[in-house]
């Protein structure tokens, strides 16, 4: 990347991006503490990783303007190794997670990004709106909140969705929290507050080392979380960046995303925080509320630190409220609504692998299980749909002398059993010609059903040659096929 371009990335939206920041930090002060729960560690450990992983992401990553922080998706993850193990375990397993998130971008695996279909992508960012949505469930029970929840929640939605018709210089979800706070501590309302989510920590983060031992027996251990990490971690980042690409309209480097995900989780290991990767929801706000460089991200990381530990008494007085409603935005904002209307024009296949993402996420909270999901079907489709434009002709010269099979579509795993189907090896015709001009030769299933039609036309006299490759084809049968390397036809069995 050029110095100019990037140091235009910190500056070209300066007063956006610390507006939009703002916000960003109060939003994530509850979801860090949340996430520390599901992990089972203390609040201070997703507090620690948010403010590490925002700032370093900031710097090192490949796209401005997306927030990244502590996770409920790595989260989920790391709940077994921290029960059994310990706290220091999960620092050394994000910190193994983090370097191999960085030699995933130096292999340039961003490029995986291209066999996501749109509809998975669809059918995951649904799946995250609903998700973000039933997380705030627990602040909606009537068994846990007062009835004045929710007039409030309905006050916050209504001035973030009503202030921006006067004015959009001040982001409306930071009206809306400086509203509800200032109401709940004038009339002394009582109702949730962030301070009743967990205690925030009191000091900086210092730079520790994880107390494993380092042995093949500890690695054996955190190993296999470290390698679910950065593979969840990095999906859901990239994911997230595709969505955030499109509503900046953008470009963004998805290797460097990479790399700069992987340096932020080492790092953050460091001083005591777990793993994390980019958030859609609170890249949703930040994009929403005016955030498009480098800086709203860095800002927020800064800002949720300074809370925490020099303002943590005022920020405790946050209603949650008013956090809560931010969220519900967030996720009538994500889901893609047009996509319900879309299930009865888009193809049926489209649809289907759409609404899988969406069940299997929603149904075990995994978003890389729903995107694996999504992307095996839309496999799976598209070999079936290529399968059924396969075709081979045959066409039989005025002598009778010579048969020409005409190929056409794709000669892959998948229809060589169709391709053999239509060669009559037992043809009583003195040549056979194979014209594949207007098809392409795919793997080696492809190549050996090649071999197998040549040289059984061969065993029965019959003069049989190929013709029309394409370069690529020719470049695949040439080095794999042999039906014209010598001894060839002894492998065959006599008829």
């Amino acid at each position: 990347m050029h110095t100019q371009t990037y140091v235009r990335q910190w500056t070209s939206n300066i007063r956006g991006d610390l507006l939009s920041g703002l916000v960003v930090a109060l939003a994530l002060i509850p979801e860090a503490i949340a996430f520390s729960i599901i992990a089972g560690v203390d609040p201070k450990v997703g507090l620690y990783a948010s403010f590490s992983i925002a700032l370093i992401t900031a710097i090192a990553g490949g796209r401005p303007g997306m927030i990244s922080a502590a996770t409920a998706a790595t989260a989920v993850l790391m709940g077994s190794l921290v029960r059994d193990h310990g706290l220091d375990y999960l620092l050394a397993a994000t910190v193994l997670a983090g370097l191999i998130q960085i030699g995933a971008g130096f292999l340039r695996l961003g490029f995986v990004m291209r066999f996501v279909s749109r509809s998975v992508m669809t059918g995951f960012v649904n799946a995250l709106a609903i998700l973000i949505f039933l997380a705030q469930q627990p602040e909606l029970d009537p068994a846990r909140v007062p009835w004045l929840t929710y007039p409030l929640v309905a006050a916050a939605l209504a001035v973030i969705y009503l202030f921006p018709r006067l004015t959009r210089t001040i982001p409306s979800p930071l009206v809306a929290i400086l509203l509800l706070t200032a109401a709940t501590l004038a009339f002394g309302w009582e109702v949730r507050t962030v301070a009743d989510m967990g205690a925030l920590p009191d000091a900086l983060p210092r730079f520790l080392v994880p107390d494993v031992p380092v042995t093949l027996d500890t690695l054996r251990i955190i190993l296999p979380y470290s390698v679910a990490v950065a593979a969840v971690g990095l999906l859901e980042s990239l994911m997230t960046q595709v969505i955030v690409d499109d509503l900046t309209d953008t470009p963004s480097n998805r290797n460097q995303e990479c790399i700069g995900q992987g340096i932020a989780n080492a790092c953050t290991g460091f001083i005591g925080g777990m793993a994390g990767c980019a958030m859609i929801g609170q890249s949703i706000i930040n994009v929403t509320s005016g955030g498009r460089g480098r800086l709203s991200c860095a800002f927020a990381g800064v800002m949720l630190l300074v809370f925490c530990v020099f303002l943590g008494d005022w920020v405790g007085m946050i209603p949650m409220p008013a956090l809560v409603a931010i969220m519900i935005m967030v996720s009538v904002g994500t889901f893609r609504w047009s996509s319900l209307r879309q299930l009865r024009e888009h193809p049926l296949p489209s649809s289907a692998v759409m609404l899988a993402t969406v069940a299997v996420v929603v149904a075990t909270h995994n978003l890389a299980l729903g995107v694996l999901t999504g992307v095996l079907m839309s496999g799976i489709f598209f070999a079936w749909k290529i399968t059924h434009s396969f075709a081979v002709t045959s066409t039989l010269s005025e002598d009778g002398q010579e048969r020409v099979y005409a190929v056409e579509g794709q000669l892959f795993f998948g229809t060589v059993e169709d391709f053999l189907a239509a060669i009559d090896t037992r043809d009583r015709v003195a040549r056979v010609v194979l014209d594949v001009s207007r098809a392409h030769i795919w793997d080696i299933s492809s190549v050996a059903a090649l071999d197998s039609a040549v040289l059984k036309l061969r065993r029965n006299g019959v003069e049989a040659r190929l013709v029309g490759l394409n370069r690529a084809s020719e470049g695949l049968v040439t080095r794999l096929a042999r039906h014209d390397k010598p001894g060839a036809e002894a492998g065959l069995p006599a008829h």
